[in-house]
């Protein structure tokens, strides 16, 4: 059965990565001069996908989407798996791992983060997480298509095996000690657990996790949307990455 994606970016991005089955594409009729839209119909020409231009009516029944008049039909995404990605070697890597994400635009803007600031993977679990659905993917602007997304079982176990592979795991939690940009997260393997919105990362991870890390806020308040954590944190460490680059070249 094909999943919906909707939006020009996420369409876009589809075409572009080559990595989906794209079956159909509709388009709005009023839809004119459209930079974007004309993108969409010249690489669905090039591929041989077909397109279709549809009425309002046709697109009422997509109204619980904000498609801005292009909507296709692709096959499901293909989840990449742990032990290939450990297979491959790795200097200076970086993964996320999701803990019980429930919002699907929290993990939409999460894998925009990740694609943006260079992260290697996420791992998501196959239960009790959001699993990639057409809202993610318009909320990632197609970011989905540009990362892999790596599902398993257990992420007990997927942590277990990034440990014996020499990963550094490095929770986040409200109650520790240390501040995020406390790491030296230039000159290591390392995996960002980020928790649930509300329950945070699960005792059993924090048992397990090398570091636990918090954003320190500046005023009596609860804390950041995962997602925003998220992106502080990855781009701090592309920062310090950024930074040891330059001074090696020196």
């Amino acid at each position: 059965m094909d999943d919906i994606i909707f939006g020009k970016n996420s369409v876009t991005e589809a075409l572009l990565s080559g990595k989906r089955e794209i079956n159909k594409i509709l388009i709005s009729k009023s839809i004119h001069n459209d930079a974007k839209i004309d993108k969409i119909k010249e690489l669905a020409g090039k591929k041989g996908i077909v397109f279709q231009f549809c009425t309002k009516e046709k697109f009422s029944q997509y109204a619980e989407f904000n498609h801005q008049g292009v909507i296709a039909f692709v096959s499901p995404i293909k989840y990449a798996d742990l032990d290939e990605f450990l297979e491959k070697p790795h200097t200076n890597s970086s993964l996320v791992i999701l803990d019980g994400i429930e919002d699907s635009h929290n993990f939409g803007a999460i894998v925009r983060s990740c694609v943006c600031a260079g992260v290697d993977a996420v791992i998501i679990p196959s239960r009790r997480n959001v699993q990639v659905n057409s809202v993610v993917e318009k909320t990632s602007a197609g970011a989905v298509n540009h990362i892999p997304i790596i599902k398993v079982n257990s992420l007990a176990n997927a942590v277990q095996k990034l440990k014996t592979s020499d990963w550094w795991i490095i929770a986040t939690d409200a109650s520790a000690k240390d501040n995020y940009y406390n790491i030296s997260y230039s000159d290591m393997n390392f995996a960002l657990i980020m928790g649930a919105e509300h329950a945070g990362v699960s005792k059993s991870l924090l048992k397990l996790s090398d570091f636990t890390v918090k954003i320190p806020m500046e005023n009596d308040f609860n804390s950041l949307n995962v997602s925003n954590a998220a992106c502080v944190i990855i781009f701090e460490a592309l920062r310090q990455k950024t930074l040891a680059k330059v001074k090696q070249s020196k």
